[in-house]
């Protein structure tokens, strides 16, 4: 299971969005190495996280979730491994069946990935995270304490 800390940003409807707090990757380096340097490139824009509300929360308050690791590990195989089958089977079959040139098997390859990365897309969205709450902190803890626990 992993497990991460978020803090309610908004309540709406029935629906709360919860934000993670952003982590320094290091900070013996002083802001020289590659992982602060992306982190200022590309900036700290938050994602929120819509949950169904199952119990009366505020905003400002401290919410643990878990996550099935399983569902994570089954979602990157098919985002990360399917458009690359795909598209050695493009290649090798621009190759073997119809014996393209070099620039078709890297034509059919691009494309055979790409279909690969739209089926992966559409079976990422028909997967279902089960996000559990595990703890609802009172809003009147410190951050400290809650850390501690």
């Amino acid at each position: 299971m992993i497990e991460q800390t978020l803090t309610v940003s908004k309540l709406k409807d029935n629906t709360a969005w919860l934000v993670a707090e952003q982590k320094p990757a290091c900070e013996g380096c002083n802001g020289k190495c590659g992982s602060q340097v992306f982190s200022k490139l590309f900036g700290t824009h938050k994602k929120a996280l819509p949950i169904p509300l199952t119990h009366p929360l505020q905003v400002g308050q401290k919410v643990k979730l878990a996550l099935d690791d399983s569902q994570i590990v089954q979602h990157a195989l098919w985002v990360y491994l399917l458009p690359l089958i795909m598209a050695f089977v493009g290649m090798f079959g621009a190759l073997l069946l119809f014996s393209l040139p070099e620039l078709g098997q890297i034509a059919s390859a691009v494309v055979f990935a790409c279909v690969g990365f739209l089926v992966a897309k559409k079976k990422g969205q028909s997967l279902k995270h089960d996000v559990k709450v595990i703890k609802i902190y009172p809003i009147s803890l410190p951050v400290t304490q809650i850390d501690g626990d």
